[in-house]
């Protein structure tokens, strides 16, 4: 484990604050802003002197973000052992909300306006962050970016520990890096919810949270690959929940029915009861409404025996995205070293709250530890970490039946695009577009949002609701077992509302709206909160495989047997200004190249529920790789065996190289075999890959095959039986999906 934040620059640093009561939270001192009344925990090292110890030269883009990820992943990476040749086979997955939004913040209007930093668009968004984290220690096999706000962490050890049990990888390195920003702090304080003193969780007094920052990772593997590398487990990570609270986008529910199911789902899945637990590590933000939520969702779990609680968020700060691995991190502490951390602040007890932890002397010895990591939404994630396997812990992988024997049915998928939304029009007549850039056709909301509702909601965030509702409607599942997001910007209009303002009118009188709906698992949160949905909750944000990743989560899952049904959605917009600053960089703007907007929701399923289901097609193969050799390629081309056709992710032919080499590549992997586009029906957006598996899902139905997907110079499919759906970006990140009729 690796560990940076306001309490120590490592994991002995980090003990020793924890032993001595000592807190990282003071008045701020790097960031930049005019609020200065509100403490918080930084880490009190400057992003340049971060750079400096890391040995980034002069010049080169970074931000605090990624420094303080790559500081805390090289620590893990030593202590684990884990050399290139390991990495290399591990999948590497973090969380984080800001990304790089402390320089965007910076030099935002000289995006607008100038040349002088267009090296920092490209490191704006969260997936950009996790490769900086990732790239500088060297290739792994995959790499994903959660951002679920506050739960984006402890997500990314669910989903690293996800990887392992379906036998994707047997190492993971999962975990999270945040870094306070002017735009989240403004953000924070529009809902009224920072406290000018030091926090005090659980306490009568409380006030309001403290902003943190930092970064944590964990490398987890199985135990037999632990054996052959002769390394020894510092703690077992024994199971895990996630949930969805269903209440609203940032307030918790009076009962904490998100918090309890998820504690109850880890409990579940550890083989564990609620006396084991010797201690819990609470969410514990200090704000009023969620240690009373929490308060009561412990409660209903563990009734009037509730183990020993503390938050520790009083002594790093509410580090947000990061919080999960942070306070993991601090659990495995308490499990080596027998301690309790502190509660500190803690004075009068809330009425029917509970007592949290004043003496660090355990009552028992500790083996078995709860760690709670809550997000906007009613993102509920919560951990079991043992200090020794229970005995009652299932063996990986069993103990339920997946659905590795068939693959995954696609039982609906709906778009709302530059083409005709919730219709499949534009396979007969695809509408033409000369222009470079292109917003989404909205449809008629009023069929499906009340009037208040819509007035509401941003245009992305409709369009994903209603793309959503009507996925469940065609394939008659109403509660899906998961909701699953990829979007690689959110709602980037509320983003630059918020920017906009901080950049013009300065830090006064920021508006909560455009900060609740910019965070990005907004999308997901709103559609669970709309259809009363309790299940697993995530969100991907990780560039151009968003929604690769988000695929992926459900394929997994589904295959472990954790869920059978799944909503997965690929949602971005694409705003005016946003389309000029991609244009800066490259990705967009290329002749005959056209960009859009995405809005693709897709429902899947384990298996059809009866015969009547009016299955599109199946996923029966999946597999994502990061900087693979050619080597690799070639194997897992030749593992995909045969198909009639492969989709490629070429977003316009004539005139870019880049594109043209895309089509090469394509076809030497797969010679002989029919290249098909979409992106010239679709145009090009961070989840387009969503709409290349919606076509192809309807192209194997209807068996048809519109004009506009051929491209010219290759042959026509001679059948449509079995498609492979291929993503290739920038060279670096691939995914291979197969869908069958």
């Amino acid at each position: 484990m690796g560990i940076v934040s306001a309490i120590g620059f490592d994991v002995e640093e980090t003990l020793q604050s924890l032993r001595a009561g000592k807190t990282g939270i003071d008045a701020l001192r790097y960031l930049q802003t005019d609020h200065h009344e509100f403490p918080v925990g930084e880490v009190q090292m400057s992003t340049d002197e971060m750079a400096k110890r890391l040995g980034i030269p002069d010049g080169t883009p970074r931000t605090r973000t990624a420094m303080m990820g790559i500081m805390a992943l090289g620590q893990a990476l030593q202590q684990a052992n884990l050399h290139k040749d390991d990495m290399a086979k591990a999948a590497f997955v973090s969380g984080t909300t800001v990304g790089g939004m402390d320089m965007s913040e910076q030099f935002y209007m000289d995006f607008l306006t100038n040349d002088l930093h267009n090296d920092y668009i490209s490191q704006h968004d969260c997936g950009a962050c996790t490769e900086s984290i990732a790239d500088y220690f060297g290739p792994f096999a995959s790499v994903s970016t959660l951002s679920t706000a506050c739960s984006s962490a402890a997500n990314a050890i669910i989903n690293g520990a996800n990887a392992i049990r379906e036998g994707s990888c047997e190492i993971a390195v999962v975990g999270g890096s945040e870094c306070i920003t002017k735009f989240h702090l403004n953000g924070f304080n529009s809902l009224m919810i920072l406290d000018h003193e030091q926090c005090r969780p659980f306490d009568e007094t409380r006030a309001g949270l403290n902003l943190g920052e930092g970064a944590a990772f964990l490398v987890i593997e199985t135990a037999d690959s632990a054996r052959r590398r002769g390394v020894t487990p510092i703690a077992v990570l024994e199971g895990y929940g996630n949930a969805c609270d269903a209440f609203h986008q940032t307030a918790s529910s009076p009962d904490g029915e998100g918090s309890y199911r998820a504690m109850r789902e880890a409990l579940a899945d550890a083989g564990l009861q609620p006396q084991d637990i010797d201690y819990i590590n609470a969410h514990g933000t200090g704000t009023p409404n969620n240690d009373t939520s929490e308060s009561q969702a412990m409660m209903r779990l563990f009734g009037e025996t509730i183990p020993p609680v503390s938050s520790t968020k009083s002594f790093t700060g509410h580090t947000t995205s990061a919080s999960g691995s942070i306070e993991a991190v601090i659990c495995i502490l308490a499990l080596q070293h027998q301690f309790l951390p502190l509660n500190l602040g803690w004075k009068h007890q809330m009425p029917d709250g509970i007592t949290p932890v004043t003496d660090q002397h355990p009552v028992r010895p500790l083996q078995h530890v709860l760690c709670n990591s809550f997000g906007f939404g009613g993102n509920d994630s919560s951990l079991v970490i043992g200090k020794e396997p229970s005995k009652a812990l299932l063996p990986l992988g069993e103990g339920r039946e997946g659905a590795a024997g068939e693959g995954a049915f696609i039982l609906a998928a709906t778009q709302i695009s530059i083409q005709e939304g919730l219709s499949e029009a534009w396979m007969q007549s695809p509408i033409q577009y000369d222009e470079p850039y292109v917003r989404s056709l909205d449809v008629d909301y009023k069929q499906w949002l009340s009037v208040g509702e819509s007035r509401r909601m941003g245009k992305l965030l409709k369009r994903a609701l209603v793309t959503s509702l009507a996925a469940m409607r065609q394939s008659g599942v109403e509660h899906p077992d998961a909701i699953i997001t990829g979007t690689g910007l959110g709602c980037i209009e509320n983003t630059e509302i918020l920017l906009t303002h901080l950049c013009e009118e300065g830090e006064e009188n920021c508006k909560p709206t455009p900060f609740m709906q910019s965070t990005h698992n907004t999308i997901s949160s709103l559609v669970s909160i709309h259809t009363h949905t309790h299940g697993y909750n995530a969100t991907y944000a990780h560039k151009e495989a968003s929604f690769d990743c988000a695929l992926e989560d459900a394929w997994r899952q589904m295959k472990l047997g954790r869920i059978h049904t799944a909503l997965v959605g690929g949602q971005d917009e694409m705003t005016p200004k946003y389309f000029g600053l991609l244009c800066k960089t490259g990705y967009l703007g290329q002749p005959s190249q056209i960009a859009g907007e995405a809005a693709v929701s897709v429902m899947l399923s384990a298996k059809p529920r009866n015969e009547l289901d009016n299955v599109l097609c199946r996923m029966t193969y999946f597999k994502r790789l990061y900087r693979p050799t050619p080597e690799e390629l070639q194997q897992t081309a030749a593992a995909i065996g045969c198909f009639d056709a492969v989709v490629t992710s070429v977003s316009q032919l004539s005139t870019f190289n880049s594109q043209l080499s895309t089509l090469q590549e394509a076809a030497t992997l797969f010679p002989d075999t029919p290249l098909l586009q979409y992106k010239n029906i679709f145009g090009e957006s961070y989840t387009a890959y969503g709409l290349g598996i919606y076509a192809t899902a309807h192209v194997l139905h209807c068996q048809q095959l519109p004009p506009a997907m051929l491209i010219p110079g290759f042959v026509t499919p001679a059948a449509l039986h079995r498609i492979l759906v291929l993503n290739q970006i920038g060279g670096k990140d691939y995914t291979f999906t197969v869908l069958e009729s």
